[in-house]
This record gives structure tokens, C-alpha cells and sequence, in this order.
């Protein structure tokens, strides 16, 4: 059995100075209240519409995402290690794409191979030359943390594309204040409802420079059936700006419009949430419905900011992941203040030999996966699964990284028979612009299945309210 560090009570059993009042207030609730405030947290996020799809049932089926109502908390000296490792990563991981764009001096260094750029997918040649606004390739950014101790923080992967999940974060925090006023009465919790301003700030100073009027602001999204759309018009709709589809926008001498019923408004600034191979059908992929043909130019010349930038998932490419302690010591000058879980990459020979040989103690994921698809975890996965797996490995061995299996923390959770622990992660968001804006907390995602590891929402994951304490 393994021992597993548990946030509330730490390693002797004893509740961590964070969670004092919460557990006392915890010691005092009966079951079956809790139970009832429970499903009366699932009414509220069903009348609000917070939805995600699952399109591996078939037909992109909605469900909502579990919600826990106990919960995640940090103090504020565990904060404040985890934003500075936090910033000082996501500088350097700006400081990389534009330097992999530019002049390569990292490459030249030798301290990546060459052909683990050039050759990855996820690199964009177009992008070679472009400088967007301040430099800045990745605006807004989501660091995935997990902890195994008192004092262990790991980053279990970086999102530099198209990041989700901000506004479930925010919307469990107005659903626990709803809820639990007295609670918020008795500890000093650091709001995150002022993310949709600071958003709206990062988006407005990387606007094209020379503006004579307030800069036009769109979130364009592929549509309704997509699984995030209610954060997209979640987001469009907090800060005032509009929500628009590929065909909404019209490329015509040399700038980006919106259709609108006055005519046409041009557009500075695209919070895009499509991937980057359907932006531009000129440029990318020929058969995209869901881009703006022509926007790419219009971006390289300056008249419009595309946010977070093509080529972007260069740097959260799990292949590259590898090496972000380099980056950060190259970029920085200074050793990671996060560190990096340890990591084996298949493509080569000698982490492949060694996978191979210990694919059952193992995580396993492609390189572009996501979501929590494509991927084996081999102390939960049968002899059949491992062996299946084994054919794929060696089949296209730079398609994968693995790691071992770390003992992430867990916090008592509320499932049927009571509060039970479970395992949990953390997902901030940070902003990068004229400055760099880090609402205090983030998305705790909580995997509901007793003994899972696997925390995302399409796989049976849930969430929790995260509170970073004031001092």
C-alpha cells in the first residue's frame, strides 16, 4: 500500500494549519446535509449551463463536470513559491518560442537537438521571422502542478495552446461563496473573480500599437458543439467583448472585420480557441470551415494580434518537456524553481529500452496527447493492455514520453459514503503581457474514482474551489 501525502491531514494524520477551520467546520456537518449541499452545488451549475462534450460516447454527449465542495486550500507562503515558479517558467517558455522563431541560438548551443524541432509537428515554419507585439508567443497560459509532500511541487506539463478550464475556477468560487458565506467569513481567501478583467488588460496591451481608439476585441471559437464553448462565451461575455465564428470575420484590405448588422468592424485583438491547423485554409489546413481565410497575413503584417500565437505548442510539446530545466537555466540564468517530473523520451534508444522493459510502474502519453486519451498507466492497465501498448511504443517510439508514477497528494472528497480521499492536481492560469497577472488559486481537478490518477473531466474527474489563504 502505497502512502500518499494528504493535503488536510499531512503524513501524520494531524489537520495542516490551512485547513483548521475547515476541518472543525467539516467535524460539525452531518452527512446527509452535506449531501444536500452537494446537489444543491449540481442545481446551480445546471441552471448556469456548464456543460462539457464527450464526443468518445458518439454524439458529443453533455454532461456537467462533478463538482466537490470541499475545498483545495494553500497557504500564502505556498503560494508565493509556487507563482514564482510559476512566472519564471512562463517567461522562459516565451523567451524560447521566440528565440526558436528567430535566431536559434538554443539550438546552436547544442542544448536541443535540432531535429526535435524542426521535425515536430507541433512547430510552425510560417511562424519563422513573425515578432508579435512585446514578443510574446503565449498570453495565457495553464502550468498543470501536482504535489507529493509537504514541500513537493512537480509541473506535470505546460499549456501554452489553447488552455481550458478557467471558467469552471471561476465558477466554483461563486457557487461555494453562494453556499458557504460563513465559511468565507472565517478565512481569509484571495479572490480569483478579477481573472476576466486582467484577461481583458493582457489582451488590450498586446493589441497592434498605434491605435487611435480603444482596441476591438473578439473570442473567436469553433462553434456550439465544441466541448468548451460555454467558457468561450463565458469568457466573450465577462469581458464585453464579442463571441464570433470563422465566418464572422472577413479578411479585406489587408485587415480583419466582424460582420456586423451596422456593417463591418475591424477587429485588433483574436482570443482564438481553434487550433492552429484550421486558423487559415490559405495557409494551414485547405479544408478548415472553421478559420478566416487570409488572417494569417493580416496577422504577420501587424494589423491584428492572434492570441496565444501560432506555433505556440512547440513549447508545451511533451517531447520538449523533457528539457524545460535547460530552457529555464538558458533563458533565465537561474536553476527551475518548479521542478519537472523525471521523464524518459522514447525517442531515445536508451529510454526506450528501459520503458519497454518497465511499462507496468509506468505513465505513458503521446507526445500531442491530451485530455487524458492516448495514454497507459501501467499499474492500473491489465497484462493485455500493457502488451497492446507495447505495439504501439515500439511501432512510432517518438510518439512517446514516460514518467513514473508519482504519489500525487489527495484531499478528502465527498463521495457516497462519506469523505473519502482522492487524488488531485492543479492547473493555474497566468497571463502574460505588459506584465505578468496570476490570480491566486486555479483549477484543482480531482479524479472521483477511488485509487484513480487520472484527474481530467473526460475521464471521469471532477473539481474543487482552490483557496490560497491571505497572510
Amino acid at each position: 500500500m502505497r502512502n500518499f501525502f494528504d493535503e488536510m491531514y499531512g503524513a501524520g494524520g494531524e489537520v495542516r494549519a490551512p485547513y483548521s477551520m475547515v476541518a472543525e467546520w467539516l467535524g460539525t456537518q452531518r452527512l446527509a446535509d452535506l449531501k444536500l449541499k452537494h446537489d444543491e452545488a449540481e442545481a446551480l451549475f445546471r441552471r448556469t449551463g456548464i456543460t462539457f462534450s464527450v464526443y468518445s460516447e458518439g454524439s458529443s454527449a453533455e454532461r456537467l463536470i462533478p463538482f466537490d465542495i470541499v475545498p483545495r486550500i494553500l497557504s500564502a507562503s505556498e503560494w508565493r513559491r509556487l507563482s514564482a515558479g510559476i512566472e519564471q517558467r512562463v517567461r522562459a517558455l516565451n523567451a524560447f518560442m521566440y528565440d526558436i522563431y528567430h535566431r536559434q541560438e538554443i539550438l546552436k548551443a547544442g542544448r536541443i537537438p535540432v531535429e526535435l524541432i524542426v521535425q515536430n509537428e507541433a512547430f510552425v515554419p510560417e511562424m519563422i521571422g513573425v515578432d508579435p507585439p512585446l514578443g510574446i508567443y503565449s498570453h495565457i497560459i495553464g502550468i498543470d502542478i501536482v504535489r507529493t509532500g509537504e514541500d513537493e511541487f512537480f509541473v506535470l506539463e505546460d499549456n501554452t495552446r489553447t488552455p481550458s478550464g478557467v471558467s469552471y475556477m471561476l465558477e466554483n468560487r461563486e457557487t461555494m461563496m453562494h453556499m458557504f458565506p460563513d465559511l468565507f467569513s472565517r478565512n481569509r481567501v484571495a479572490p480569483v473573480e478579477t481573472y476576466p478583467i486582467n484577461l481583458l488588460r493582457t489582451l488590450e496591451s498586446v493589441a497592434p500599437r498605434g491605435l487611435d481608439r480603444e482596441p476591438v476585441i473578439a473570442v473567436l471559437t469553433p462553434g456550439l458543439y465544441n466541448s468548451a464553448y460555454f467558457e468561450h462565451a463565458f469568457l466573450a461575455d465577462e469581458m464585453g467583448a464579442e463571441l464570433v465564428e470563422g465566418r464572422d470575420l472577413v479578411v479585406l484590405d489587408g485587415a480583419l472585420h466582424m460582420k456586423t448588422t451596422r456593417g463591418l468592424r475591424q477587429v485588433d485583438v483574436v482570443y482564438r480557441r481553434i487550433d492552429d491547423e484550421y486558423l487559415d485554409p490559405q495557409v494551414f489546413r485547405r479544408d478548415s470551415m472553421l478559420g478566416v481565410p487570409g488572417i494569417f497575413d493580416v496577422y504577420r503584417s501587424g494589423r491584428t494580434t492572434i492570441v496565444n500565437a501560432p506555433g505556440g505548442g512547440i513549447a508545451d510539446d511533451k517531447a520538449i518537456y523533457s528539457y524545460i530545466p535547460e530552457i529555464i537555466e538558458f533563458y533565465t540564468g537561474r536553476a527551475p524553481i518548479l521542478k519537472n517530473v523525471p521523464t524518459h523520451n522514447c525517442r531515445r534508444p536508451e529510454d526506450l529500452a528501459y520503458v519497454l522493459e518497465h511499462l507496468s510502474e509506468l505513465v505513458v502519453k503521446e507526445v500531442h496527447g491530451s485530455g487524458g486519451y492516448g495514454m497507459l498507466v501501467g499499474p492500473a492497465a491489465s497484462k493485455d493492455e500493457i502488451e497492446k501498448f507495447r505495439q504501439k511504443l515500439m511501432a512510432r517510439p517518438d510518439n512517446y514520453i514516460a514518467q513514473p508514477t508519482l504519489a500525487l497528494s489527495t484531499c478528502p472528497t465527498l463521495v457516497d459514503s462519506g469523505l473519502a480521499p482522492r487524488h488531485l492536481d492543479l492547473r493555474p492560469f497566468v497571463l502574460v503581457g505588459d506584465q505578468v497577472r496570476l490570480v491566486p488559486g486555479g483549477l484543482t481537478r480531482v479524479a472521483l474514482k477511488s485509487g484513480s490518477l487520472v484527474v481530467n473531466s473526460s475521464q471521469g474527474g471532477g473539481t474543487k474551489d482552490t483557496w490560497v489563504l491571505q497572510d
